[in-house]
């Protein structure tokens, strides 16, 4: 293929990924464009790209410095606002030459009342410290709560909201908060230094895109244990896995100290994922939904994490629900089919 045949090519397919309004377009090498759509993949009608191709197109998705980044640590990821819809770019090395995952944003931040959310959720995000964490697989829109939590501060609230992401997803304004927007690996080495750098800087809310290590973990433990409100999302499928992956993220023989540091501070956690609607045209948020009571606070002490799934079934006076309690209700309400419900939970 010429390198003239694939600009066309990708040009085609983005323009058919805008109108299928399809959540990510992958670019491999030795393949056509793949869209995925509500969830699903859909392979591109035609010749496959050669890695020259797609060297040919990196530099209308990466900079000079992104670049460099790529060719030192093999992936990289990037966001570029100035286009028609948001796109995050990730790069990647294979062994067949560079590979993209483009994934489309929202120029808007959703409003939280159209993510379907429970209204618990939005009343965690009024505490004034403590941690929230937002659970889920990749791709189950967590950065989007997230981000939607922050807007639906901003109009309600005046406080200072530091947001630490990578790379930065949603442009946010300041209204009646003030919000500052820091990017891993631009602006700040890691998610960890730039908490620490946080509460230096008097902010009432830190918001981490992402506790992916022990240091980042750590560090926002501490700053929920210092009278600061926390958001942070987290790859975890459940409410049990989240309390799992936290306290793993220190040493062994300091677990029940962290399961205590983690029972003091914890607010709840929100696991969520994006199931299919009923009518088959886009997805919405299906979600368990974990308060931390007095008794939840017994078992995270305990170690008993096993046993939140019973009480997360029984405290719905709470606000708490457990996922299949939600995709129940859905059901039973017409927003998705139940097969849908079924292959949420297999």
């Amino acid at each position: 293929m010429t390198s003239a045949l694939a600009t066309v090519m990708l040009s085609d397919a983005l323009h058919a990924a805008h109108t299928r309004h399809a959540s990510d377009l992958h670019l491999i090498p030795s393949l056509p464009p793949v869209l995925r759509v509500d969830g699903k993949l859909e392979l591109w009608e035609g010749p496959g790209l050669s890695a020259e191709d797609l060297a040919g197109v990196a530099g209308s998705f990466l900079d000079e410095s992104e670049r460099e980044t790529l060719q030192r640590s093999g992936d990289v990821t990037a966001t570029i606002v100035d286009a028609e819809v948001p796109v995050r770019v990730h790069a990647h090395r294979t062994g067949e030459g560079t590979a993209f995952a483009l994934r489309f944003l929202a120029r808007d931040v959703p409003t939280f009342a159209e993510l379907e959310l429970p209204r618990v959720v939005a009343e965690l995000s009024r505490r004034p410290h403590g941690l929230i964490v937002l659970a889920g697989p990749t791709g189950s829109g967590k950065s989007t709560t997230l981000a939607s939590l922050v807007a639906l501060m901003n109009e309600e609230s005046s406080r200072k909201i530091v947001m630490i992401e990578d790379p930065i997803e949603y442009r946010l304004r300041s209204k009646r908060s003030i919000i500052v927007q820091r990017q891993v690996g631009r602006d700040v080495p890691t998610f960890a230094h730039a908490v620490i750098g946080a509460l230096r800087s008097d902010p009432d809310v830190i918001v981490i895109g992402e506790m992916r290590d022990p240091a980042t973990t750590s560090s926002a433990i501490t700053a929920a244990e210092t009278g600061h409100l926390v958001l942070a999302t987290l790859h975890a499928g459940d409410a049990s896995q989240s309390i799992d992956r936290l306290v793993d993220a220190f040493p062994s023989e300091r677990s029940e100290y962290a399961r205590a540091r983690l029972a003091q501070v914890l607010l709840g956690v929100v696991a969520q994922r994006l199931v299919e609607r009923a009518s088959g045209s886009g997805r919405r948020a299906a979600a368990e939904v974990l308060i931390v009571t007095d008794a939840v606070r017994h078992m995270i002490r305990d170690g008993k994490q096993h046993q939140l799934p019973t009480v997360m079934a029984t405290g719905r006076q709470f606000g708490m629900q457990t996922l299949d309690v939600d995709l129940a209700e859905l059901v039973a309400n017409g927003h998705i089919t139940p097969a849908t419900a079924r292959s949420a939970t297999s």
